[in-house]
């Protein structure tokens, strides 16, 4: 019996020493295990995030930035060039802007005459820039900048009798007073197509497809990203024919001569101050005889716009006895209204409230 006993403690010590050192070769193997798992993990998760390459897109002005924004998503990194505040009439590109282009792959700008620096700017560009450069506007039937807009108020008023003259001869008409005052920005074309939503559709596919062409790995994010915008678009191209439509007045009186594609694509007549330009100055006569046309059609309202003065819509309305409303040419946000995230189709949607109240 005492020989057993002997013979038992050992064999229980072994037993329990053997477990111990398998369970720790069992632990180490494990933590090893896992820590494997998880440094693999992390090289993956870091070389995932290099890859992650972002498409380096340029916009000339705000327009075209949110619709690159908006399209190109987590896949672009969009920069614009005109800063919250400015007015692009106003604007010219400095050596900082074109090393942002230099160094970007894709630039989009408007066209139509909206950029008068653009053929200079891509002279400016550096000697190895591919940088690609587009212009969003083709494919928009353009309004002629020389010929007098959407029933103008005093067609009938100054006919010539020389039916060329008009093409020599813009002084007679409000609407041509920057041709009067020798600005130096001189549109063939009215280039404020963004202003009317079925031009804005235009746009839109013509950012879509340049993002595509420069980045067709994305080309499906970048196609249901602009699906989505289109279907917001459409609506509102929808809700403006509704309402415009409706409305029994059609004769709005504008500081800037920039609503020319809402006037043609929706049945209004435009009168402005200043022509295309909002820089120029109109005469004395044609603020009287604005005025007087005021008076004779009913106009409850003046327009004017955010970026610029509004002293020649005040003393306009003031001279017709009619209050002054806001309508935006969305050339650009204001800082306020940046901080406020307010975007381009919120500023759409506000342009046709204050339409239809005008109009009513």
């Amino acid at each position: 019996m005492m020989t057993f006993k002997l013979l038992q403690r050992p064999n229980r010590m072994i037993v329990a020493v053997l477990l111990s050192a398998m369970l720790a070769i069992a632990g180490c193997g494990s933590a090893n295990t896992n820590n494997v798992s998880k440094n693999a993990g992390a090289d993956q998760a870091g070389t995932a995030a290099p890859e992650e390459r972002k498409l380096s897109v340029v916009t000339s002005f705000y327009p075209l930035y949110y619709l690159a924004s908006e399209i190109g998503g987590d896949h672009v990194e969009v920069t614009n060039l005109i800063a919250s505040g400015v007015e692009p009439h106003d604007w010219t590109p400095k050596s900082q802007d074109l090393n942002k282009a230099s160094k970007a792959e894709l630039f989009l700008y408007h066209g139509a005459g909206l950029e008068t620096w653009v053929e200079d700017f891509m002279k400016g560009l550096s000697a190895d820039s591919a940088v690609a450069a587009q212009a969003m506007s083709d494919g928009i039937e353009l309004i002629e900048g020389s010929e007098d807009e959407q029933g103008h108020a005093h067609e009938d008023e100054h006919a010539h009798e020389d039916e060329h003259a008009h093409e020599d001869e813009h002084a007679e008409e409000p609407q041509s007073a920057e041709g009067e005052a020798g600005h130096d920005h001189d549109h063939a074309v009215d280039p404020h197509t963004w202003v009317s939503p079925k031009s804005a559709l235009v746009l839109a596919e013509n950012v879509k497809n340049s993002l595509v062409a420069a980045d067709a790995e994305h080309a499906a994010v970048y196609d249901g990203n602009y699906a989505a915008l289109k279907s917001k678009l459409t609506a509102l191209d929808e809700e403006y024919t509704e309402k415009l439509g409706a409305a029994t007045q059609k004769n709005i009186v504008v500081s800037h001569q920039a609503f020319g594609y809402i006037a043609r694509d929706y049945g209004l007549h435009q009168t402005s101050i200043m022509g295309l330009n909002p820089d120029a100055e109109p005469r004395a006569q044609d603020i009287l005889e604005i005025a007087k046309y005021v008076e004779e059609n009913g106009v409850k309202y003046i327009f004017f716009e955010e970026l610029v003065s509004d002293q020649l819509a005040v003393m306009l309305a003031n001279e017709a006895n009619v209050e002054t409303m806001v309508l935006n040419p969305l050339e650009g946000l204001t800082k306020e209204q940046e901080k406020a995230g307010v975007t381009y189709l919120n500023l759409m949607q506000s342009n046709l409230q204050n339409l239809v109240q005008a109009l009513q």
